[in-house]
């Protein structure tokens, strides 16, 4: 199951240590190994959920298929890896914008500048523009954003729209009726969800459901019809097994929390790196990457096979 940032790996405790999750030294025909010899050995690291490790998998595979040598490792938490970053234990990730760049705000200027002076917005890359100075100071390049961003959606079932011709979520404020909403627990204070709904979008909030983010229990009572809306993850790849479809955010209430790898700038900072990652940019959807969650999480493939297959299917490996 996908897990959000804001809501997890940003409040999770401390975990220092860092796990060999695989190595990149399996004789699968990628790159040759002259090249190979002559790039050096990178290490892929992240966090410890679904997506990330499709991330790690597809960054290890085209960083292989460019001449490195390649090992992925994964941690717990931001808190943990981050750090292994910037002192050269990791030198790629792949990373949130709006959620990074917030994280080094804080870093840098002050626990409270993420609320008191936010450099993120809902455009990737007005975000990933703001971060890179930011991430400079930190030993770190931030390379191209890619269209797929994992960021808080709404979904309504697929029924509900159908008869209701809903496609936006300011088409859901039209319809001027009080909505049910299956959320976290703490929707009501945060920003981007009960308050922003109301004040961007003029929803009417009836009662909050407090049932976790992309939940199995959210999403069964929007199915259900218990909620009329639900916080989901927009890189849950069960929503349409359960009837379930996301409504746009036609009004850019979200941060724009797309995938963008981020490298350390002495050991991964150079053009071959960024020429390999930066791959993605154009080709990797949010739809994409909902489904590469739904076949790791609901058809129960290992992510490096999906990471493969969709590389091979785009052409760049």
């Amino acid at each position: 199951m996908s897990i959000p940032r804001r809501y997890a790996l940003g409040a999770a405790g401390l975990t220092i240590a860092l796990v060999l999750a695989g190595c990149g030294d399996d004789d699968d025909g990628n790159g040759d190994d002259t090249a190979t010899d002559e790039r050096g050995e990178l290490t892929v690291g992240g966090a410890d959920f679904t997506e990330m490790h499709i991330m790690q998998q597809m960054y290890r595979l085209l960083l292989e298929d460019a001449g490195y040598t390649v090992d992925v490792t994964t941690a717990a938490n931001r808190e943990a890896y981050a750090p292994a970053l910037e002192n050269g234990e990791i030198d790629v990730i792949p990373e949130y914008a709006a959620t990074m760049a917030e994280y080094l705000n804080a870093q840098i200027n002050g626990p409270d500048a993420s609320t008191s002076a936010p450099v993120a917005t809902n455009d990737a890359q007005e975000t990933v523009e703001a971060m890179g100075p930011l991430a400079e100071q930190r030993g770190l390049t931030v390379l191209e954003p890619a269209e797929a961003a994992d960021q808080n959606g709404f979904a309504v079932t697929g029924e509900f729209a159908d008869q209701n011709g809903l496609r936006t979520l300011s088409d859901l404020a039209a319809l001027g009726q009080p909505i049910v909403l299956a959320a976290v627990e703490e929707c009501p204070e945060r920003p981007f969800c009960q308050p922003g709904l109301e004040e961007t979008y003029g929803l009417q909030i009836s009662e909050i459901l407090p049932l976790g983010f992309s939940s199995p229990q959210t999403k069964e009572a929007v199915a259900s019809g218990e909620a009329q809306l639900g916080l989901v993850a927009t890189t849950d790849g069960t929503l349409e097994d359960l009837g379930l479809v996301l409504l746009e955010d036609d009004k850019g209430l979200q941060l724009a929390d797309n995938l963008v790898p981020v490298v350390n700038t002495e050991s991964a900072g150079d053009d071959a790196v960024a020429e390999a990652l930066n791959s993605l940019a154009d080709v990797l959807t949010t739809e994409d990457l909902a489904m590469l969650n739904a076949q790791v999480d609901a058809e129960r493939q290992l992510a490096e096979d999906v990471a493969r297959t969709y590389l091979e299917d785009q052409g760049l490996i």
